[in-house]
């Protein structure tokens, strides 16, 4: 036992003493869920307001990434390179961001959706950005603006018989209507970062939490929202409380 016991502080040791230099890669896996379950589209889940919900689609915009060490250090991505659009339909879950420094990161920190400093930059300061938004749905118009969430499918609940759909398109509206949100989350354990290690963070977006979070959307009400001053600030802040972090894996980015 004593034997063992030395051995293991030797390996934390080692690991604590690991020095961690140049710059890599951070990997940021999110899995899409319903209510504990694996989201897959054209499965059925029913929510605490007894509506049962076939999902169609499931796509939504994050940007603006910072990583946070032990220290405290703030490293934010670079603004122009830092928007990605997840979409379930595709399989396109993964965000790969590059040239981040060596170090010890312990929490992460980004927006949902497209701020306002970026909006106004006008079409031609957008970049991929307005094309892939344009190909993937996630645009009404550019005087309309971003769709930063674009939730769909059909619906069934004790008044609705008929599967009925729905469709949730949550965005700001030009610069009139702010929804953009950002989230931080603690990763529990520490990302590390080199010219050789490439972490995978494993994030769980729970989509339940658009309708069923903090504030309770009901489709049987209304079943398709878009432009909404009213509801649209409170799906905004459902999505932004819709992720955790499942676990991070250190190593060489190729597994997870």
């Amino acid at each position: 036992m004593l034997t063992l016991s030395v051995f293991v502080i030797s390996c934390s040791s080692d690991d604590d003493a690991t020095e961690l230099t140049g710059n890599g890669m951070v990997k940021i896996e999110f899995d899409n869920s319903m209510a504990g379950d694996d989201l897959l589209l054209g499965s059925s889940y029913t929510n605490s307001q007894n509506e049962t919900l076939t999902i169609s689609r499931l796509n939504y915009i994050v940007s603006n990434f910072r990583l946070t060490d032990e220290d405290g250090t703030v490293f934010t991505y670079p603004k122009d390179q830092g928007y990605f659009i997840t979409s379930e339909e595709t399989g396109t879950t993964e965000v790969v961001l590059m040239d981040v420094p060596a170090g010890r990161y312990t929490s992460l920190a980004f927006g949902i959706g497209v701020d306002q400093e970026k909006y106004l930059q006008g079409a031609e300061g957008q970049g991929d950005l307005l094309t892939e938004a344009e190909s993937t749905n996630m645009m009404w118009s550019w005087q309309a603006g971003y769709k930063f969430l674009n939730f769909e499918g059909t619906f069934t609940s004790s008044t609705v018989a008929d599967a009925t759909d729905f469709k949730i398109h949550m965005g700001s509206h030009g610069s009139s209507l702010d929804n953009y949100k950002e989230t931080t989350l603690s990763l529990g354990t520490e990302a590390l970062v080199s010219e050789d290690m490439t972490p995978i963070i494993h994030l769980v977006a729970n989509a339940s939490n658009i309708l069923d979070g903090e504030n309770k959307i009901s489709l049987t009400e209304q079943a398709v929202i878009m432009v909404s001053e009213e509801k649209s600030p409170k799906i905004a802040v459902n999505a932004s409380n819709m992720f955790t972090v499942d676990h991070v894996h250190n190593g060489d980015g190729g597994s997870h």
